[in-house]
This record gives structure tokens, sequence and C-alpha cells, in this order.
């Protein structure tokens, strides 16, 4: 089975191609960090419970009032006031960056065991392929455990930040822009994502600085080239064959893991030339 990484940043259409692999002719099983990271930080979850503690203290408006919410959904407890724990995490600044980093701590290991869970139930359906969908990929070094990456990006910085301000029009400029600077530089990630296909053949990019019809055609292409790379009878050979698939995935996570390291050393001669 192909895991294949979904990644980019916010409003450069990410979640759009994500939309378009799970409808045919792809229909391919879409996991998607988001979403999961909703579910574990539902109201009496271990990961609710823990958010709370360390940052309501100091973030009176953290929860939801009873009025912006359906109580009986609910009984455990009041949302999380995203709006609010946003402003909290996103940023530029060292307590900015701090909180951020507690958030993370206390959101990515359940995540990433959900994550987990559902790639197993995949794997025994006996899909070709899963879509990992996730902001932070390269972050989280997730990238390491998928066969390939692609990178939804945007050449213009504009045309994200005018995509962000029409999607989310309650956000001022200033947090339009840290919540980009957030997920950092997708033209840094696009060029990750070219290094990797040029290193070993495990990353791609789909541009997106136009319509819903160019992206489709430009994301055509680019899964026709998956499929050159991962044809379908090399899932059915490794669902049927269980210690292949282990060797599999670990010689696929041992080249993610020396392909993430030449790319460290290379953006470290990059940044000496400066």
């Amino acid at each position: 089975m192909l895991l294949l990484g979904l990644t980019g940043s916010i409003a450069t259409g990410k979640s759009t191609v994500s939309s378009i692999l799970s409808s045919p002719p792809y229909s391919l099983p879409i996991i998607d960090a988001d979403i999961i990271a909703r579910k574990v930080v539902e109201p009496g979850t271990s990961g609710y419970n823990a958010i709370c503690q360390h940052f309501f203290p100091t973030t009176p408006d953290l929860l939801l009032p009873p009025s912006e919410y359906d109580t009986a959904k609910f009984p455990k407890g009041a949302p999380l006031n995203r709006p609010a724990l946003g402003r909290r995490v996103f940023g530029d600044s060292e307590e900015r960056k701090q909180d951020r980093k507690v958030l993370n701590g206390i959101v990515h290991p359940a995540v990433r065991m959900e994550m987990y869970r559902q790639l197993v139930f995949c794997y025994l359906k006996g899909c070709w392929a899963v879509v990992l969908d996730v902001p932070l990929l390269f972050e989280s070094s997730l990238d390491t455990i998928c066969g390939i990456v692609l990178v939804v990006a945007v050449k213009d910085p504009a045309v994200q930040m005018r995509r962000l301000r029409e999607r989310d029009p309650h956000l001022s400029a200033e947090d339009a822009e840290n919540r980009v600077r957030s997920q950092g530089d997708v033209r840094v990630k696009a060029r990750r994502a070219e290094f990797m296909e040029q290193e070993a053949g495990r990353g791609l990019v789909v541009w997106n600085d136009e319509g819903k019809e160019e992206l489709k055609q430009a994301l055509a292409k680019v899964m026709d080239t998956v499929r050159g790379k991962s044809p379908r009878w090399w899932a059915w050979l490794l669902l049927l064959c269980p210690p292949l698939a282990g060797l599999s995935g670990v010689w696929s996570y041992w080249r993610g893991m020396v392909v993430s390291r030449r790319w460290g050393e290379h953006e470290l001669k990059e940044r000496a030339k400066l």
C-alpha cells in the first residue's frame, strides 16, 4: 500500500486536492490530520483536559459560551474556542512559540496514534494507496514514512493571503499573516519535494496559482506519475505477503530518513552561501 503524504500551507489548496483525491476517479481513503486533531481534543478527552489545564488560567475565553454551541451535543463540557486558542499560539514571539510547542506536545502524540490505527485498517482493506493529509508533514517528520510526498503550493504569496482572507474574513491582516507563517513558507516545502524527487523519486509538486479546473488538470498529470511509481499489483502483493510489506515499510522509512538528512545538509550549504 502506497502512503501518499499530502501537505502544503494554509490557503494553498491542499484541502481541495484532498477532496478531489477522495472522489472518483481516484476514490482514495483520506487520513486527515486536522479532522483527527479536532477529534482528540473534544470535551472529555485527555487532550481537552490537558489544554484546559495549561491554557485556561491565562485564557479566560478558551471555551465557547453556552450560547454558541449545542449543549446537548457536548454533555462533557464546552468545546474549545478555536479563534481564542489560535490567537494564543500563532505568532513569532517567544511566548507564542512556547505556547505552540506546548499545544503541539499535547495534540501530536494523540493524532499520530489515531493515524497509525487508520493506516492499519486501510492496509487490511487492501487499499492501493492512502492519503496522509498533514499540514505540518515535514515539521513533524511524517514525510519519512511516506512513499511519495505531494506538496500543493502557490508561487505568489499574495494569492495565498488573498485566499485566506476571503475564506476567513474574520481574520485581521496580522492574524492571517501569523497563520501563514506558523505553517512555514510553502515554496520551501515545494523545493524540498523537488529535492526528494531528484534524490529518491519521492516528491511531487502541484502548483495552484490559478483556478480549480487548472488544478484538476495538474493533479491528473501528477497522479499518472504516482501510479507509475506504485502500481496496483504491488499493493496486492504486499497485502498477500505481510512480511514483504514489513520489509518494504522499513526500507521506505530508511530511505526517507536518508533523504531528510540530505535535505538538511543541502539547506545548511545553501545558507552558508548567503
